[in-house]
């Protein structure tokens, strides 16, 4: 009897996990919050699964996690939507103008900023790494003239390799209360959220920088107070229904949509989802560029390419896909004058 209790249990659970997966995206009254930064809100990043949690269980439920980047694990059901990239500056997605594709394919309402560290880290000097965030910001603004932006105070460093990396954050980290007072505004107000302040490397951090358990309980912690207080008042953007091209072979389709473009780049995002009555184990896309466009970053997917001729087969986590159940993964990618939408292809 306990060896059926248990086989119950972990189907029940494993049910409760596939039926989230594959469940379909928040309603379009949902209030979409994005977490930015790098690894820190990004690989796993699992202080995103605490709030997440914790905001569902004091009835905070009419909201959505956006991001182009998937789920990276942690353990527990979550909307693990982000947008944190792992080694990135703030001041190369500043420079290179990333920001804007990733908020034309996710329409956030509120931004969680955790940025600065990697620039810390390479010793680029406090106003130029508030400059940058002042160019991501004006970018949201043109996103969602009333974004709500929390900013963090980023934890503390200290690591092996970087022995001012400490000073260094304390110089950053108290330059920017002043920044985002001037900064913001009535209409898109921006909140200073003190992550440094208790956060100790040696308890919590796993090697000087990246938070452990208990450094993710403190992160979640910080930032729940105020990511309650921006909730209120938001006024969610509508849901715009994309235009898509979806193909039909075999027991799967591939459906394209352009999430966004600007001066020689834009993102696309593939939607596979399983339209046979068997499960999938794998699945390929392909297609065909018309102007040359080349892929040059993508997530979701493993790529391999030869001239215009694109291919992506599944990652290990999502290649697994019941009847009528869907992934999506995404790309960025350059062009030069026209960019003709492709046609994907699924098997």
């Amino acid at each position: 009897m306990r060896k059926t209790s248990g086989a119950l249990a972990a189907f029940l659970a494993l049910a409760a996990v596939v039926m989230y997966l594959t469940a379909t995206p928040a309603s379009a009254a949902a209030i979409r919050i994005m977490p930015l930064g790098d690894s820190i809100t990004g690989s796993p990043g699992c202080w995103r699964a605490l709030l997440w949690n914790k905001l569902q269980s004091t009835g905070y439920t009419d909201i959505d996690f956006v991001g182009t980047l998937p789920p990276q694990g942690c353990g527990v059901a979550h909307d693990g939507d982000n947008e944190g990239h792992g080694g990135y500056l703030a001041t190369n997605v500043a420079n290179q103008n990333l920001l804007p594709g990733w908020l034309s394919a996710t329409r956030p309402d509120v931004v969680m900023m955790h940025f600065g560290t990697n620039d810390v880290w390479s010793n680029i000097p406090p106003a130029t790494i508030l400059g940058a965030l002042t160019t991501l910001v004006n970018q949201m603004r043109a996103s969602n003239p009333a974004m709500k932006i929390l900013v963090a105070k980023i934890i503390p460093m200290n690591p092996s390799s970087c022995a001012e990396c400490g000073q260094r954050t304390v110089n950053f980290n108290n330059a920017i209360p002043a920044w985002a007072s001037s900064t913001s505004t009535a209409q898109s107000p921006i909140t200073v959220v003190d992550q440094w302040t208790g956060f100790n490397t040696a308890s919590d951090t796993y090697d000087g920088v990246h938070p452990n358990a208990a450094g993710d309980q403190k992160m979640s912690d910080k930032w729940y107070p105020a990511l309650v207080n921006a909730l209120s008042g938001v006024t969610p953007t509508p849901t715009v229904t994309p235009t898509v091209t979806p193909t039909t072979e075999g027991g799967c389709t591939a459906t394209y949509r352009n999430a966004g473009q600007w001066q020689g780049g834009f993102q696309g995002e593939v939607t596979v989802k399983n339209t046979g009555t068997a499960p999938m184990s794998g699945w390929t896309v392909r297609w065909t560029f018309a102007n040359g466009q080349q892929v040059t970053q993508i997530w979701g997917g493993t790529l391999s390419a030869s001239g215009p001729n694109v291919t992506v087969r599944n990652e290990s986590w999502n290649g697994s896909l019941a009847p009528g159940a869907s992934t999506t993964f995404g790309f960025l990618a350059s062009y030069s004058g026209t960019n003709t939408a492709p046609s994907p292809t699924c098997s």
